[in-house]
Parts: structure tokens; C-alpha cells; sequence
């Protein structure tokens, strides 16, 4: 399947949708083309790029995940500043044994992505190379960005979402994976799992950006964060920006019976899953009045760092998570 062939595949798969409002020119030109935004709203932009070996193995997911995925993590970035998502373009980078099939199904994930968050990809680009990499460039508009930095000291930390669950569902993964059970493909190697672990491969195989509690956030806080790298690293993000210190409690971050089931099928410690994980997209934000769609977690003090409460007392703990350049 030669360029023009791939390209006008996406462009059916992509782009027969009803464009979205303010959207004057989608797929098929130089460039999209779109209306400028009212006056005294604002532009979200962000990018994000799921790399093959990097953010994923091809022989742990559907195609068809690896771009709902690659989307949701764009769209996770612009729900934690409580923007709701416009349009997109997606930029895809394929090896040569990657098929007109898989194309599509790549697609039809982003698709499937996009149409869940009502935010058409309405360009891209098409390239190849050594693996496969999915960029998604994503606007938003909203009324106020709530920013990392604002945190003040007296705020209830909040948050929105699982954390620790996807965590749970690759560590499972990779597991059968180490058993053989990935070479009769993704699904088989959740045939054999508990209905606990089956939930956190759900869980990060098809995360979900979580926009309308974005929206709702973006009414009161005055700082937040999406979750992506782990709890502990991304509201580590937000103590720093903000100037503060970020207090955690172990009881409510040890209330998720999902979680706490699925590490118990794993033998796992459901608190380390919940502040080191990764890939859960949840969104924590500093506000001073309870958020709809979001539970108490923490709170905001002065001072600098991290720290988790339990019983006996509050320690200091690291900002330990996700890195892509640690060795």
C-alpha cells in the first residue's frame, strides 16, 4: 500500500464525521483551517506521542488501543486545565511491515477516541520509520486555564479518577506475557486472569481523558494536574509550580476496592501502585471547595515537597514516577 493509498484510508476513517463548530477546513488540504476563537475565551494546546518500546508493545495491545491510547493521553492534557477539546492532528510514523489492516485499526482507535471526547483529528502527517510513534496535537477552549502553579496552603487536594489501576493492568500484562501467553496475541493473555486484573487491563489499555470533570474543575481550582506519570510524581508537579507543600492521605488512596483487589491477584502493594503507577490520566487539583466528580485525597500546606499521612504521623516521600530519560 503506497502513500496516497494509506493517506486516503485515514481520510475516510478519520474525516467523514460532521466537522466540528469553527472547523472551516479538516483532511485533505496543506492545512486545517479554523476560526478564530471569541473574544476573551482561550486556546489549550498540547501534544503528546505514544512511542512503540516506549509506551507500549505491540504484543500487549489491539492496534485499535495503541490509537485510542496515543488520543486520550493528548486529550487527558487538555482536560487538566479545564479546557474541553476542539480538533486535532495526528502525526504517524510506521515501519514497513505495518499493513493497510493495522492502518485502520490504528485509525479507527483514534477515531473511536476523538468521537468519545467530540474532537475531530482534522489533519496529520504520514512517515515512516524504525517503529511506530503516534503524535496527537490537540487545541481546547475554555473561559481559564487552571494552571499547575496556584496552589495555596489551606486547599483540599481532589481528585478525579482511578490511580494505581493501569499500573495494575500492565504489571499483569507483562506478567503473562513472561508466562507465553502473548504469543496466541493481546487478548489471549487476559483469558486466564481473575475478573479483578481483568478490570486494570481495561483500565490501561483504554484510559479515558476525564473532560467534563475537567470542566467542572475548571469553575474552582485554583491548580491542577493530569495524572499520567503517577500520583505521587504529577502532584510532586504541582508543589513544585506552586511553591508548597502537598500532603497526601494513605487511607483515602487506599480506599479503591478495585485496586485493592487487583494488587492482591498480583501480590502488589495497592499504595505503591496508587502513588508510582502511570497511565491512569486522573486529575488532582488544589481548590478550596469540594469539586464535583472529585474526592478529598490531601490537602495543601506551607513548605516545599511531598509527604503522605497515615496513623502515626506524615513522612516526606519522593516524587518517584514515570521518566523517560531515567536510567
Amino acid at each position: 500500500m503506497d502513500e496516497t493509498t494509506r493517506i486516503a484510508l485515514l481520510a475516510r476513517v478519520l474525516g467523514d464525521g460532521a466537522p466540528a463548530a469553527g472547523v472551516e477546513v479538516g483532511i485533505g488540504d496543506d492545512a486545517a483551517v479554523l476560526e478564530a476563537p471569541r473574544p476573551g475565551s482561550r486556546l489549550v494546546w498540547t501534544i503528546d506521542e505514544q512511542v512503540e518500546g516506549v509506551h507500549f508493545r505491540r504484543e500487549l495491545l489491539a492496534w485499535r488501543d495503541v490509537g485510542w491510547r496515543s488520543f486520550m493521553a493528548a486529550a487527558s492534557d487538555v482536560a487538566a486545565m479545564g479546557a474541553s477539546p476542539w480538533c486535532a492532528l495526528c502525526a504517524m510514523v510506521l515501519p514497513g511491515d505495518v499493513d493497510g489492516a493495522v492502518l485502520r485499526e490504528i485509525a479507527l482507535g483514534q477515531r473511536e477516541a476523538a468521537d468519545a471526547v467530540r474532537a475531530p483529528v482534522v489533519g496529520g502527517n504520514l512517515s515512516r520509520g524504525p517503529a511506530v510513534s503516534l503524535a496527537t496535537t490537540l487545541l481546547g477552549t475554555c473561559e481559564r486555564a487552571v494552571e499547575r502553579r496556584g496552589a495555596e496552603p489551606g486547599d483540599g487536594v481532589w481528585l478525579a479518577g482511578r490511580v494505581g489501576l493501569a499500573a495494575a493492568g500492565f504489571a499483569a500484562l507483562a506478567r503473562a506475557r513472561e508466562g507465553g501467553r502473548e504469543a496466541r496475541g493481546a487478548q489471549a493473555a487476559t483469558d486466564a486472569m481473575p475478573p479483578a486484573l481483568c478490570e486494570a487491563v481495561d483500565a490501561w489499555r483504554r484510559p479515558r481523558a476525564l473532560v467534563a470533570e475537567g470542566r467542572a474543575m475548571g469553575a474552582v481550582a485554583r491548580a491542577a494536574v493530569d495524572v499520567s506519570d503517577g500520583l505521587a510524581r504529577d502532584a510532586g508537579h504541582l508543589a513544585e509550580a506552586s511553591g508548597v507543600r502537598v500532603v497526601l492521605d494513605e487511607s483515602a488512596l487506599r480506599s479503591d476496592a478495585a485496586l485493592i483487589a487487583a494488587a492482591g491477584a498480583l501480590g502488589a502493594d495497592p499504595l505503591e501502585l496508587a502513588l508510582h503507577g502511570g497511565e491512569d490520566y486522573a486529575l488532582v487539583a488544589a481548590s478550596r471547595a469540594p469539586i464535583p466528580g472529585f474526592r478529598r485525597i490531601g490537602e495543601v500546606r506551607e513548605g516545599r515537597g511531598l509527604a503522605l499521612r497515615d496513623g502515626a504521623g506524615e513522612r516526606s516521600i519522593e516524587p518517584r514516577g514515570f521518566d523517560h530519560f531515567a536510567t
